[in-house]
C-alpha cells in the first residue's frame, strides 16, 4: 500500500469524496503522535464539518480515536456493568440520581463524565461541590469505587482516547464543534473505549439543548447508536426535553441538594420521571429485569431508603463528605439571594433555556473557557416553571450569588422568560426511545 498523502486526503475531503478506512486511521494515528500538524488536522475537521461523512467513515473515525489510547473492556471484568451519556442541559442532574439508584438495584454502573463548558453544566463540577469529593480517579480507584459502592462517576483518564482530547481542543477554536460526525466520534470513542456492557444515551432537544431542533437531536441519537454497531456494547437512546430547565435547581451545590431530595423521594417530578425511564432501560438491558419488575424494584429502593444509603456509600467511596446527605449546610452556601417577582399575572409560556444557561454561567456557576474557576454556591432556583400559573408580584425564581455580584440581574432574568394569558401546549418529557 502506498504511503498516504496528507495533501491528497485534504483535497479529496474538501471536494466531498469519501475517504478510505486506512486513510482515516493513518491520519488520526499520525496526528496523535505529533507527525501531522494542527493546521492540517484543522483543515480536515473543517472539510468534515462542511461535507459530512458516510456511516462507514464515521465508524472508522470513531474506532481510530478509540484505538489511540487505553481500552478498558469493562464488560470482560464484570458480569454486567452499564454506562450513561447525556448531551447536557440546564439543571441536568440525571446522572447523579441515576448512579446510586441503579446501583441500589444490584446493577453496577460506571461513567467517565465531563466538565461544563458554555451554557451546559458539567456533572463533575456538580460533584466537586461536595467537600473532598475526588472525581479524578485512576483505573484502580475506579474499580475500587465500583467494589465499594456499585457506582462511580469520574473524569476521563489521560489514557482514554487521547486523539479525542487533541481534536476536541481544535474543534473548539475552529468553529467545528457542531458537526454530527465529529460529535459522534468524540462521544463514542470515549464510551466504547470503556467497553461497558450497555450504554443509555440521553439526547436532549429544545432551546437549552446542544441540538435545538428535534430532527437534529434524532439524527444525533441515530448516529451515536450506529457508531456502536459491532462493538459489543448494547446501546439505546432516549430523546428528552430541554426546552425548559430540568428540576428547580440549576448550578452546582444547589443541584446536589436537589439530587439528594429526589433520592429521598421528595424532589421535582420531572427529574424523578426522566431518571426513572433511563434506570428502567438499564435494568432491562441487564437481562435481570423486565419493564414491570424493573419499575417495581426502583420504587422499592426509593421507598425503603436503599437508594439514599447507596448515595452515602458512593460519596464516601470517592472520598467526599457523605454527611452532606443529612446536612446541606456542609455544602457551599450562597452569600446573597435575590428574588425575581412576576411582572404580571398569567402563565409562564416559555423560558429560553440557552439564555438561562448563559445567565447561570455569568453568575460564576459555569465556564466560558476551560480554565475558568467554578463558584459552587452560585446558581438559580426556578420556583415557577414553564406552564405554571403566576400572580403579579409572586416570587418566580431565586438568584443565588456566590463570590460574584452583578448588575440588573432581575431585568436580565426576566428578558428570557415569557408570559401569556393561557398556558402553553405541554411538551413531553421523553419524546422518543430509539434502539
Amino acid at each position: 500500500m502506498k504511503e498516504m498523502s496528507v495533501y491528497e486526503v485534504l483535497n479529496r475531503k474538501r471536494r466531498g469524496a469519501p475517504l478510505e478506512p486506512h486513510e482515516i486511521e493513518t491520519f488520526v494515528d499520525r496526528y496523535t503522535r505529533g507527525e501531522i500538524p494542527d493546521y492540517q488536522m484543522s483543515a480536515l475537521l473543517m472539510a468534515i464539518a462542511i461535507n459530512g461523512m458516510t456511516a462507514q467513515e464515521m465508524a472508522t473515525l470513531t474506532q481510530a480515536m478509540l484505538r489511540s489510547g487505553e481500552q478498558w473492556h469493562l464488560r470482560n471484568q464484570y458480569d454486567f456493568i452499564c454506562d450513561k451519556h447525556s448531551t447536557g442541559g440546564i439543571g441536568d442532574k440525571i446522572s447523579l440520581v441515576l448512579s446510586p439508584w441503579v446501583a441500589a438495584c444490584g446493577i453496577k454502573i460506571g461513567m467517565l463524565s465531563g466538565r461544563g463548558l458554555g451554557h451546559t453544566g458539567g456533572t463533575l463540577d456538580k460533584l466537586e461541590a461536595i467537600p473532598g469529593f475526588n472525581a479524578r480517579l485512576s483505573r484502580k480507584e475506579f474499580d475500587g469505587a465500583i467494589a465499594e459502592a456499585g457506582c462511580v462517576i469520574s473524569t476521563s483518564t489521560e489514557g482514554i482516547a487521547p486523539a479525542d482530547r487533541k481534536i476536541y481542543a481544535l474543534r473548539d477554536v475552529t468553529g467545528t464543534v457542531e458537526s454530527l460526525p465529529l460529535i459522534t466520534a468524540s462521544i463514542m470513542s470515549k464510551k466504547l473505549a470503556m467497553g461497558a456492557s450497555a450504554l443509555i444515551l440521553d439526547v436532549k432537544t429544545g432551546s437549552g439543548a446542544f441540538m435545538r431542533l428535534y430532527q437534529d437531536s434524532k439524527a444525533l441519537a441515530q448516529s451515536l447508536i450506529a457508531a456502536a454497531e459491532g462493538s459489543g456494547t448494547k446501546v439505546e437512546a432516549l430523546i428528552t426535553d430541554m426546552d425548559r430547565p430540568l428540576g428547580v435547581a440549576a448550578g452546582n451545590a444547589n443541584e446536589i441538594v436537589e439530587t439528594i431530595e429526589v433520592l429521598k423521594g421528595k424532589g421535582p417530578s420531572d427529574v424523578l420521571d426522566i431518571t426513572r425511564v433511563q434506570a428502567v432501560r438499564l435494568l432491562v438491558m441487564s437481562g435481570r429485569y423486565d419493564e414491570a419488575s424493573a419499575g417495581k424494584k426502583l420504587d422499592e429502593t426509593l421507598r425503603s431508603g436503599a437508594a439514599l444509603e447507596q448515595t452515602r456509600k458512593w460519596i464516601a467511596a470517592q472520598k467526599g463528605d457523605a454527611r452532606i446527605v443529612d446536612d446541606y449546610s456542609r455544602l457551599p452556601q450562597p452569600s446573597k439571594t435575590i428574588e425575581v417577582k412576576a411582572p404580571r399575572s398569567g402563565y409562564i409560556s416559555h423560558i429560553d433555556t440557552y439564555e438561562a444557561g448563559m445567565f447561570i454561567v455569568d453568575l460564576g456557576a459555569g465556564r466560558k473557557k476551560a480554565d475558568d474557576v467554578i463558584d459552587f454556591a452560585a446558581g438559580v432556583m426556578f420556583d415557577r416553571r414553564t406552564g405554571d400559573e403566576v400572580k403579579a408580584g409572586e416570587t418566580i425564581a431565586r438568584i443565588q450569588l456566590g463570590k460574584r455580584g452583578g448588575d440588573e440581574l432581575v431585568t436580565r432574568f426576566l428578558s428570557f422568560v415569557q408570559f401569556a394569558d393561557a398556558p402553553p401546549a405541554p411538551r413531553p418529557l421523553v419524546h422518543e426511545h430509539l434502539t
